[in-house]
């Protein structure tokens, strides 16, 4: 977002050892620590962050083992997540293609629990290899032990400042199993004459949606998806629709309606028709400098902002609308630190 102050020190981490050294120096000067990856999905407070900011650097791309149906690799919590998708599709192996051109690290990823298209990185996370910082040790937690749910993790939740992610394990299937049902997708093999669903045929559309929908964050100061899509009971939905039967209905310059049924009486909403509904589509803020992107509403960016505290105005100004209209809650994806 280009906001907020500096941290008071910084190092980066190559190796589990530079991790080691980093916690130890932090505990000897009494200081706070953080590690992040690319920093894409983080803000950071006026204030700055009065202790040690830790960049993690640590690569590596390794087959650990291998079956006629899956491949299974140990992945550095540094590496660029794009990139390892990219490999990943050229070798053919199935599992996060639809996650491709999503900003960030390998170690993040499951901090977020990032998804898209129908797939998300828990359906594919083995372990994870971390330092813990309360057992005072390197430890090994399974998929199961990461605790994850939409668009998040116990990293992110009860344990945010508890382990040092070094390594991810990642399974990937060499059958292809997944055509994502999505109506943009769907659109791209249409208007380009695309019958077979592979990998790198969806990760090339992916790609192709995201650059048409969304800023490059390199070039335009932003966290990709601002807020998460709200879930909700049946009753609240049926209680949403009566109210606003539009729901149900694609609108002009959306592909599908705004709602997905979840099962199990639950029901997600499209954060971004909320937005719109609320009359904020392509909103300018000239009192804050933000403002939210032409052609995806959940995206915030900053075009004038002076400060995190723009920001926040911006997402309160938002936030109460929506909950004065429609009784929801929305919740911010990127993290305000510290």
């Amino acid at each position: 977002m280009r906001l907020g102050g500096t941290a008071d020190y910084l190092c980066e981490a190559k190796t589990k050892q530079d991790l080691l050294k980093a916690e130890s120096w932090a505990e000897e000067h009494e200081l706070p620590i953080r590690v992040i990856g690319s920093g894409s999905n983080v803000i950071w407070r006026d204030e700055g962050y009065k202790g040690l900011l830790v960049i993690n650097k640590i690569s590596g791309f390794k087959k650990i083992s291998e079956d006629e149906k899956y491949a299974t690799y140990h992945i550095g919590a540094g590496e660029n997540w794009d990139v390892i998708v990219d490999q990943v599709v050229g070798l053919n192996l199935s599992g996060i293609e639809s996650l491709s051109l999503i900003p960030g690290t390998v170690g993040a990823a499951p901090v977020q629990n990032i998804g898209a298209y129908g797939q998300d990185i828990s359906q594919t996370i083995v372990e994870i290899e971390a330092y813990d910082r309360m057992e005072k040790s390197f430890v090994t937690l399974s998929n199961e032990q990461c605790a994850f749910g939409y668009r998040t993790s116990r990293f992110k939740t009860v344990d945010s400042e508890r382990f040092l992610i070094a390594y991810v394990t990642l399974i990937f299937s060499k059958q292809f199993d997944h055509k994502p049902e999505y109506t943009d997708i769907e659109a791209y093999f249409t208007d380009n004459d695309l019958v077979d669903y592979t990998p790198k045929t969806i990760r090339k559309a992916v790609i192709a949606i995201r650059q048409k929908k969304l800023p490059d964050p390199n070039k335009i100061a932003n966290c990709g998806s601002y807020f998460s899509n709200p879930i909700i009971s049946s009753d609240e939905f049926k209680k949403l629709a009566r109210k606003y039967p539009d729901i149900k209905k694609p609108r002009e310059g959306w592909s599908q309606a705004a709602y997905w049924e979840l099962g199990n009486e639950k029901v997600k909403i499209g954060a971004g028709w909320l937005i719109e509904e609320a009359g904020f589509k392509s909103y300018i803020d000239s009192e804050t400098g933000m403002k939210l992107w032409p052609s995806q509403n959940l995206v915030f960016v900053n075009a004038k902002a002076k400060s995190t505290q723009n920001l926040l105005d911006f997402e309160q100004k938002i936030t109460d609308k929506i909950f004065e209209m429609f009784g929801i809650n929305l919740i911010r994806e990127p993290e305000i630190l510290p």
